[in-house]
């Protein structure tokens, strides 16, 4: 039996919780206030391949919020979900003996890459072929079923399986490596702003959130809508000291690199650095070791990092998690929500706090105030959150 005194302050709590709306679960710091997004990195490729219309559509039935669609230009101007402009990996392309005359090498982001290239296909092209699970690890048993979808055919999905579930489904787009696109003649925020147009979504309110590393692609979308923007925030690898590893092209937005614009992505999580990000954005994507880095551990001290699991591997299993950084606190202070990216639910992606339990490190990162989580498995994000 509770003393009186207790079940006041719990009656209390009670009514406090009901003024605003009844207890529905857990309650995290974000920056609104309400539960942080589940957004369906790629659909939910923890079980389907990358960016399909099957997968997006599992990333809704799991519960997603937001589902995620890299996108990149065909040579006819069409915009289409590809991690990459180089589809080498993601394609079955390499065994299509129709296209072999297209393999050539391209710079992307100042990088030489060999390979097939979606801005060297048409749509009818692109639709011939199949897509394939790109990591070795996962499930290939999916492959050369799927299509490849254009970013009409994402909206369309969104809407009819939001309608479905009784709920608003968003659409979160990316667009990968500006710079290269417009260098080839297919520059993508503009094609991307008029078949959003077609939608109505062009207000803060309509449920699209478009994301870029880059910066001025997204200044220059800044001047031409009122949707949401977010700026993405990445860096080559972490250091054995849970520092942040900055080496070309990953220290820096490509269009920093073209300006000679010194400063890094790192550079954009100082204080000052997201008080500009707020001029033109409204939130920021961070690889998640900005957040809450993780280091490995030396305890002998013989220059070799310890194999804490014993298995014979050095991998995120052999690390243990630091303090968290400023950077959601120092984001929240401007009003700019944060998007940390990306949760993998494989037990050797988890650091050894975690004990191989996803939803670990998901409660974590929502305790810690993060606004919205990029998930390879949206089901894990969910039951994190919400249970």
């Amino acid at each position: 039996m509770q003393p009186f005194g207790a079940r006041l302050s719990a009656l209390a709590c009670a009514a406090l919780l009901a003024g605003c709306g009844g207890d529905d679960g857990p309650r995290y710091p974000t920056l609104s206030g309400d539960k942080p997004l589940v957004i369906g990195h790629r659909g939910a490729p923890g079980y389907l391949p990358d960016h399909t219309l099957e997968g997006y559509k599992r990333a809704i039935e799991m519960g997603a919020d937001f589902i995620e669609p890299d996108l990149v230009a065909t040579q006819d101007g069409v915009l289409v979900a590809r991690h990459e402009p180089n589809i080498t990996g993601t394609t079955d392309v390499a065994n299509r003996a129709e296209f072999a005359g297209r393999k050539t090498k391209r710079m992307v982001d100042g990088v030489e890459e060999e390979g097939w290239f979606a801005s060297d296909f048409t749509l009818a092209e692109i639709k011939t072929l199949r897509v394939i699970q790109p990591l070795a690890d996962r499930d290939p048993s999916h492959n050369g079923k799927y299509q490849i979808p254009t970013l009409q055919e994402v909206l369309d999905l969104a809407k009819s399986e939001g309608a479905k579930a009784g709920r608003t489904v968003g659409v979160y787009p990316e667009t990968k490596h500006p710079t290269y696109h417009a260098g080839l003649g297919l520059p993508l925020e503009d094609r991307l702003l008029a078949v959003l147009a077609q939608y109505g979504y062009t207000t803060k309110a309509s449920p699209v959130i478009v994301q870029s590393f880059e910066v001025a692609n997204l200044k220059y979308l800044r001047t031409k809508t009122q949707i949401r923007l977010v700026q993405l925030v990445d860096a080559y690898d972490i250091k054995p000291d849970g520092s942040m590893e900055l080496t070309a092209p990953y220290d820096k937005p490509y269009d920093f690199a073209v300006a000679g614009d010194a400063r890094t992505f790192a550079s954009l999580l100082t204080p000052e650095g997201l008080k500009e990000v707020k001029t033109y954005a409204d939130g920021i994507g961070p690889w998640k070791p900005y957040l809450i880095p993780s280091k490995q551990v030396d305890a002998n001290k013989d220059g070799k990092p310890d194999d804490l699991n014993g298995d014979g591997v050095i991998d995120e299993r052999d690390r243990v998690m630091m303090p968290a950084t400023d950077v959601v606190k120092n984001a929240h202070a401007v009003g700019l929500v944060v998007h940390p990216y990306t949760f993998r639910s494989e037990a050797k992606r988890l650091v050894s706090d975690f004990k191989g339990d996803p939803k670990a490190e998901y409660r974590l990162f929502y305790e810690l105030g993060v606004d919205g989580v990029f998930s390879d498995f949206p089901d894990h994000a969910k039951a994190a959150r919400d249970n």
